[in-house]
């Protein structure tokens, strides 16, 4: 694998100049941490929050990460977002969320206000002011970029950065087909992980770690992860065990169905269980691998037609596999993930509070039939990231980030070594922030975002200023 061009960054620490290496100090470096901040985090595309937060005219949400704080709002005009800074002291207008319509926002030190669109409506003792100080544009908050997609609102603190969709590139029709932004959140938990936000993230960018850490997983299936990572099949899952009648190989895959929802809800809904379980005694064709194939496809079929028949808007699953498939990990840079299967969805969302400690959050989204949604989840259940509350899988997970984060600092561990066929998107990633650290341009950084869609378990890929 060819090493990145050092003349096509400017000067940066711990860049990653061979793409299987990465080095450790990235992980709890001072220094490189407040890069992040500076060169990082102002121009990407962060999910500030779902739309269902803000569902009627007036509704907001704060969403704040590394000391800036926005207000998204759903105006007449649809959503906007504002920085959350009063016009004349700065003091932060909203908090939480709530409704704004008809009062707008109040600042709390000397009742300034502005309404829904940003425009202020009043100053106490105005004539106080010079008139050169009340400017009604230059008193209007500041708008931040804001775009919706997939049922969320991302903001972005850049005006040059590329739209939102053009940044998660072919991604973003396969999302579409899924028809992301119908669904709904059933839970949503969030913790603080001792760890730093990359090492929190990295975890869910490869399958590789299933055998070990989710054991459990690994025992239901044991020939699909093993053809997957511990044979040289080229990565090719194959979910036939020869041992075992085809019923029992469909038997298998239903037990290991019934673990991904008992770990993680979303990312194999209940009722979509409910479905697989009546489908063990199906007819299937007599050679196992086409047997399992059918399978999964009815399986889809089925699904789609169950949830339609509940009144769910459940996209044609077998459709999306063909025509727009996605992967079972979907990485949208810098902080975001979705996990979709059959007909619902996990969601990821991790922000930095430190070098080595993040906030890792987690929704279960689904669809329902119109009107029967339950009340909208407003906020998360927080627990301590070693809370047997959560799901097994996120319970497993998070009993390995804080030792990795511990690991990482050991005397001698220098950098972490990557298979370049199932890790490459731990270094397309880092890479890519190398990019933005080491100030490659706006329009390049954006359309190299779609590098890492469909990249989960995928190769290293070279970046576009690297030789």
């Amino acid at each position: 694998m060819a090493e990145a061009d050092p003349a096509a960054l400017r000067p940066l620490p711990f860049r990653v100049t061979d793409p299987e290496r990465i080095p450790t100090p990235r992980y709890h470096d001072e220094t490189f941490y407040e890069l992040e901040k500076e060169r990082l985090w102002p121009h990407v595309w962060q999910m500030a929050c779902r739309l269902e937060l803000i569902p009627e005219i007036g509704d907001y949400v704060e969403y704040s990460n590394l000391g800036r704080s926005v207000i998204v709002v759903r105006t007449r005009d649809g959503v906007k977002a504002f920085h959350n800074a009063c016009r004349h002291r700065g003091v932060a207008l909203a908090k939480g969320s709530g409704n704004c319509k008809g009062k707008g926002f109040i600042c709390p030190f000397h009742g300034w206000r502005w309404n829904m669109e940003g425009k202020n409506t009043f100053v106490y003792g105005r004539h106080m002011f010079s008139e050169g100080q009340l400017d009604e544009a230059d008193l209007a908050l500041k708008p931040c970029r804001v775009e919706t997609f997939i049922g969320c609102a991302f903001i972005n603190f850049d005006d040059d950065a590329v739209p939102l969709r053009e940044a998660v590139g072919p991604l973003a029709d396969g999302l579409d087909a899924y028809q992301a932004d119908t669904m709904r959140a059933e839970w949503w938990y969030s913790t603080v992980v001792p760890a730093n936000w990359k090492v929190a993230m990295e975890a869910f960018m490869e399958g590789y770690h299933v055998m070990r850490t989710h054991p459990q997983l690994q025992q239901a299936v044991p020939m699909l992860y093993n053809s997957m990572y511990g044979q040289d099949t080229g990565g090719i899952g194959q979910p036939i065990n020869p041992n075992l009648s085809i019923r029992d190989n469909i038997a298998a895959q239903v037990r290991h169905i019934e673990l991904l929802s008992e770990g993680m809800a979303g990312m194999c809904h209940e009722k979509d269980v409910a479905v697989a379980r009546t489908m063990i005694d199906v007819d299937l064709p007599d050679d196992p691998m086409q047997a399992i194939m059918a399978w999964f496809g009815m399986l889809n079929h089925q699904v789609t037609e169950a949830g339609r028949a509940r009144g769910e808007p459940v996209a044609d699953l077998n459709h999306i596999a063909v025509n727009s498939p996605v992967k079972a990990v979907e990485f949208l840079f810098p902080h975001y993930f979705l996990l979709p299967f059959l007909s619902s969805m996990a969601a990821y969302r991790i922000r930095p509070l430190g070098p080595e400690s993040c906030q890792f959050e987690i929704w279960s989204l689904t669809n329902f039939p119109e009107g029967q949604a339950p009340p909208v989840v407003m906020e998360p259940v927080v627990l301590p990231y070693d809370s047997k509350e959560f799901p097994p899988i996120p319970q497993q997970d998070y009993e390995n980030i804080p030792l990795q984060q511990v690991g990482l600092r050991a005397a001698g561990f220098d950098f972490m070594r990557l298979s370049h066929r199932i890790e490459g998107l731990i270094s397309n990633y880092n890479r890519l922030l190398d990019g933005y650290l080491g100030g490659v341009d706006m329009k390049t950084l954006g359309a190299s975002m779609a590098l890492l869609s469909g990249n989960f378990d995928g190769p290293i890929k070279p970046m576009p200023w690297e030789s």
